[in-house]
């Protein structure tokens, strides 16, 4: 894994944590084109787990989730994302599966950000 999408895992992690009092055990991202595209498993809080012992509670649940992380990146990017990346936060497209405990998130940026410069060769293509 790259020092660059790790770095981005960690600022995804730390977002959840901080907002739902546990992040996810595991996240796999992968940069294409102009999005990350985020697999997060054990993200259910022990809580969250109970409530969703229910039809009624798994529907609770994955309302709460989806719309709470939505209405946050809407508000604005995580701090650090969008230098880490070198591009502007357009959108994020979320969803979780209550059942199974794993979420996807769709970042979506104004520019590519799957183009890192070769090792040793700058930005403009010069040695």
């Amino acid at each position: 894994m790259s020092k660059q999408i790790h770095e981005f895992n960690d600022i995804i992690r730390k977002l959840r944590k901080n907002l739902f009092g546990k992040g996810p055990e595991r996240i796999h991202t992968v940069f294409i084109n102009d999005m990350a595209v985020t697999t997060l498993h054990g993200n259910l809080s022990p809580s969250e787990e109970f409530i969703a012992r229910t039809p009624q509670g798994r529907e609770m649940v994955h309302a709460a989730r989806t719309r709470m992380i939505q209405s946050v990146y809407a508000e604005a990017a995580p701090c650090g994302m969008e230098e880490l990346v070198g591009a502007k936060f357009v959108h994020l497209f979320s969803d979780i599966k209550v059942e199974d405990d794993i979420a996807v998130s769709v970042f979506l940026f104004d520019r590519p950000i799957d183009q890192q410069p070769e090792e040793g060769v700058k930005a403009d293509g010069a040695r």
